[in-house]
């Protein structure tokens, strides 16, 4: 059966370890748990007692030319120590770059090119991390809002090829891919995504994320701030035939609903999941 969780946010602190529901794993955003101590270490170090955690970083900067910040390596590198989590995450981007000899920090995640040059640099990062951290890491895809010029191949190719380089795996977020289809202006989005997807090795997706998103009058914005839309579900169903039965997870990060909501989510991807699964097996 598919694993599925929940981004644990901090609106369901109490009530998920007050409740304990029935869910594989959860997961939270690295980052916000890098403090020495403190009532927000405690909080997720009960949450791992009651529940595998994964971890799913927002500030690595992966693809950055000036490198992996080494204060930010540390504290992942002891937080990965303490909780020893199922999965450890973050995603193909930058963040942080240096400019007239300083070190910015952008409050973003950033697009790479497609490249050869961008390539390399990605791959390298991503190596130094799973030196330190002696476990494969999971880069996932990007929703983006401008097109880079210098590429010279797509984004599935360019991801698979750091994942065959690194050894390392793929968190495939299906509504990143499905944002990007729509703001491509795909006359079928469900079919541009499948398309994606089926230019992924098998093998290589370690987890897969589902999400809502909002759609304004020029723009879709990947805001994870509501229920999962009928055509992302549409990409997931495709994602399972794939990948097969990956870990699954509900994101929800803006206009955090009611915990009930969020299991609802959940219950609808092992819903999903289990429909995939049984079409397979007829199949066979």
């Amino acid at each position: 059966m598919t694993q599925v969780g929940i981004g644990w946010r901090h609106a369901h602190y109490g009530e998920l370890l007050e409740q304990r529901p029935a869910l594989d794993f959860i997961e939270v955003h690295s980052e916000n748990f890098f403090g020495e101590g403190g009532a927000a270490l405690a909080v997720l170090e009960a949450g791992r007692r009651e529940y595998p955690v994964s971890l799913h970083g927002v500030g690595l900067s992966l693809g950055s030319a000036a490198g992996i910040d080494a204060w930010h390596l540390n504290q992942l590198e002891r937080l990965v120590d303490r909780i020893d989590p199922v999965r450890v995450s973050d995603h193909a981007s930058f963040a942080r770059g240096l400019i007239g000899g300083r070190c910015l920090h952008a409050a973003d995640l950033l697009p790479l090119p497609f490249n050869a040059q961008a390539l390399a640099v990605l791959c390298a990062n991503v190596q130094r991390v799973q030196d330190r951290l002696k476990r494969p890491l999971l880069v996932e895809n990007l929703s983006a809002y401008i097109t880079l010029a210098g590429a010279d191949r797509d984004e599935p190719d360019f991801l698979a090829e750091l994942a065959r380089r690194t050894g390392c795996q793929l968190l495939v977020d299906v509504n990143n891919i499905y944002v990007n289809a729509l703001n491509a202006g795909e006359a079928d989005p469900v079919a541009a995504c499948n398309r994606w997807l089926d230019r992924i090795p098998t093998g290589c997706v370690g987890e897969i994320h589902v999400a809502g998103h909002k759609v304004l009058d020029d723009i879709v914005i990947d805001d994870h701030g509501s229920r999962v839309a009928a055509g992302v579900w549409r990409v997931y169903e495709h994602a399972l035939l794939c990948f097969g039965e990956v870990p699954t997870l509900v994101e929800w990060d803006t206009d955090v609903p009611a915990l009930d909501t969020l299991l609802d989510e959940a219950a609808i991807a092992q819903h999903v999941a289990r429909n995939v699964l049984q079409q397979v097996e007829l199949a066979a």
